[in-house]
């Protein structure tokens, strides 16, 4: 790939900002790969997105007019979704979150993750919180997902959950609300032990906020593990999470 077509497509649709917006925003991303299109660079997507911020790391877009600052005075409001939603794709995926922001398709799953946690706000305004989170070393790669990678990782909604759709393999699961998480768990048998939850929690807190809000807010992800996992391996991982995302009713051992 040619660097200097690159720094032209990139040149063409900027309207003053960085390498960051440009691929984290749909309104310049679309624009920017049309561009690169047009001077002959056929790649994918994602491979045109990542050469653009690898350029930018090894210095091939100095020189430019300072770049415009991208601010969002309600981040607060969806900082959490973008994190849940970065996490999960990290998670499942095994990949980055550059890549998941390089990745149309991706990034799309992503702005569907987030809004479904947080609805209402915009695809940019989730991804700049999630890169935000990033600069902030708040999204951190997790020691658990490095040790036993999960087999597979699903989301559901509480208030339309059947838990016939929830695996009876072991793994580990999470409860969160819309902008915080509430509780970290284990188990050998996850529909047995979220039916349990859901039914009475044993954990005070958790049913305590059940019975204060109930299931429409709730969210959970469960995240598989392998058959041959090690219980003690499985504890572990809980009390690694526990200790990395600091849910509320979670007792830090």
């Amino acid at each position: 790939m040619t660097p200097s077509l690159l720094v032209e497509a990139f040149d063409a649709v900027r309207d003053g900002y960085p390498a960051d917006r440009v691929v984290a925003d749909p309104m310049l991303n679309e624009p920017f790969i049309s561009e690169c299109r047009r001077r002959g660079l056929h790649h994918a997507p994602a491979v045109l997105n990542h050469s653009l911020l690898n350029l930018r790391k090894r210095g091939g877009l100095t020189g430019k007019p300072r770049s415009k600052r991208t601010h969002f005075t309600n981040e607060d409001d969806y900082r959490f979704a973008s994190e849940m939603a970065a996490r999960f794709l990290e998670r499942r995926e095994g990949i980055s979150l550059d890549n998941v922001l390089c990745d149309p398709d991706l990034a799309k799953e992503f702005d569907r993750l987030a809004a479904d946690i947080a609805p209402g706000f915009s695809p940019l305004q989730y991804r700049w919180a999630a890169l935000n989170l990033r600069k902030a070393r708040r999204l951190e790669p997790e020691v658990a997902a490095r040790i036993a990678p999960p087999v597979a990782v699903q989301k559901f909604r509480a208030v339309a959950l059947d838990l016939a759709d929830v695996p009876v393999d072991q793994g580990l699961y999470l409860f969160f609300a819309s902008k915080q998480l509430l509780y970290v768990g284990e188990s050998e048998n996850l529909r047995s032990r979220l039916k349990k939850h859901l039914d009475h929690s044993d954990n005070k807190g958790l049913a305590r906020w059940l019975w204060e809000f109930g299931a429409d807010e709730l969210h959970i992800e469960v995240q598989v593990l392998a058959a041959n996992t090690d219980t003690r391996v499985r504890k572990a991982l809980e009390l690694e999470l526990i200790r990395s995302r600091e849910p509320i009713f979670n007792v830090k051992r």
